[in-house]
């Protein structure tokens, strides 16, 4: 991934040097349970972890040589600790440690990503509390349909993370397996101990049967689930680039003083930001498939997976981290215009107090096709008029018939809309939230 899309705590784990270190410590870790288990001789460890030192450059200049990165990182430690480093992998086969080593980047990649979800749920939940009773239009098909509040819509986004957050934690218990299981995952030239032991040494678990890899349905499930986030995140950008849009103008994205929005246009504020979040979610979820085409590999391996993972391990972890964090900012720091969301209710008239009086008609004795046709007659005469909903009722004589005037003005009340609020609050918002 570019650095321009990236953070530094997250594009290390993804680094060469970075890499070799897992891998070292997975052979020391191989090495250590087969010095317990007297299958090489004693002291090797020692004086691996004394004299061994990662060469990243003599690493990739012996894999240009022998076409294996594996093999290129073990001549390496033989040539800086001496023939005792030779009974390094003893019995194991290259994907014990590249398939453990990837896992374990997977996994600590979703861990600083789970700490990013928690950040964002913080200031989602301080705005959506914010602005619990701030008013404005729903909108179904993008066209005012009802009343809600900006506190309501951004709970559901709280909610959306929070299930995302319990989605990611599973897939990240799914992809922390260790095999240390040889060839064909027979375990026929390694003890079933060491592999155990790697895994307690590690935080993981054992991989109850692999295949010589680890089975690539675990790998599909977690990009899955970074697919989902992803998604999740580009709802609610797509949500507040609406909103920033001139014929809205509710929400903004924060916009500092020496900012510009245009290289020709200085009049212009855009939403750059998530705008950006768009385009990045579109490559976290460029993963997912190519992840889901990895499970299917031919007998018990072959290496089509690999240069996939290469590229859509860093890439999608790292994209997904700085997404969400631009996120986070965006949602501490956006303007709420309360004035415009105002002046956005007030367009249509009242029209969507329709669905009240098409109600109020029906516990009247009105049949509901009839009551709908009638309600649906007088807010289109308010639009095509630019006359208030209200005045367009009062001129129909069979709606006047049924309800007073008085009860009639009762249904124009903006606090219907918002008196299950707290009910909607209080289930979201349990005291685990």
């Amino acid at each position: 991934m570019i650095e321009r899309y990236s953070r530094k705590e997250l594009r290390e784990i993804w680094l060469d040097r970075n890499r070799y270190n897992l891998w070292l410590k997975i052979e020391i870790a191989a090495a250590e349970a087969m010095e317990k288990y007297n299958i090489i001789p004693k002291g090797v460890v020692k004086k691996v972890k004394a004299k061994s030192k990662i060469d990243v450059e003599k690493i990739l200049k012996i894999e240009g040589k022998v076409r294996h990165d594996v093999i290129a990182f073990l001549t390496t430690l033989i040539e800086k600790v001496g023939m005792e480093a030779s009974y390094l992998h003893k019995g194991m086969t290259s994907s014990d440690v590249l398939d453990t080593c990837f896992n374990i980047q997977l996994r600590d990649s979703g861990l600083i990503i789970l700490k990013d979800i928690n950040i964002l749920l913080k200031f989602i939940k301080k705005q959506a509390i914010k602005h619990k009773y701030t008013l404005c239009i729903g909108r179904s098909h993008g066209i005012h349909a009802e009343p809600t509040t900006f506190g309501l819509k951004l709970l559901t986004f709280y909610k959306e993370f929070s299930r995302n957050h319990k989605r990611l934690k599973t897939a990240i218990k799914e992809i922390s397996t260790c095999a240390i299981s040889g060839a064909v995952g027979t375990f026929a030239n390694v003890d079933p101990r060491v592999e155990k032991y790697v895994a307690n040494k590690l935080n993981l678990s054992v991989e109850p049967i692999s295949t010589q890899i680890i089975p690539r349905d675990r790998h599909a499930y977690f990009f899955s689930v970074l697919g989902v986030i992803a998604s999740s995140l580009e709802r609610f950008a797509v949500e507040i680039r609406h909103l920033q849009r001139t014929e809205v103008s509710e929400v903004e994205e924060f916009f500092n003083k020496k900012q510009m929005g245009s290289s020709a246009m200085p009049h212009k504020k855009n939403p750059v930001l998530t705008e950006n979040l768009t385009g990045l979610a579109r490559l976290v979820r460029a993963s997912v498939i190519p992840a889901l085409e990895n499970v299917a590999l031919w007998h018990e391996r072959d290496i089509s997976h690999s240069s996939v993972e290469r590229n859509i391990g860093p890439d999608a972890t790292i994209t997904l981290d700085f997404a969400l964090n631009r996120l986070t900012n965006v949602v501490k720091s956006m303007k709420v215009n309360k004035d415009n969301m105002k002046k956005n209710l007030d367009l249509t008239k009242g029209i969507f107090f329709s669905q009240r009086v098409l109600l109020e008609l029906t516990t009247r004795g009105i049949r509901r096709d009839k009551a709908y046709r009638l309600v649906q007659k007088c807010a289109i005469q308010s639009l095509e008029k630019n006359i208030p909903f209200y005045d367009s009722l009062l001129k129909d004589r069979t709606i006047t018939d049924k309800i007073p005037v008085n009860i009639l003005k009762k249904l124009f009340d903006f606090s219907y809309h918002t008196r299950k609020i707290n009910v909607i609050f209080s289930r979201v918002l349990t005291k685990n939230e």
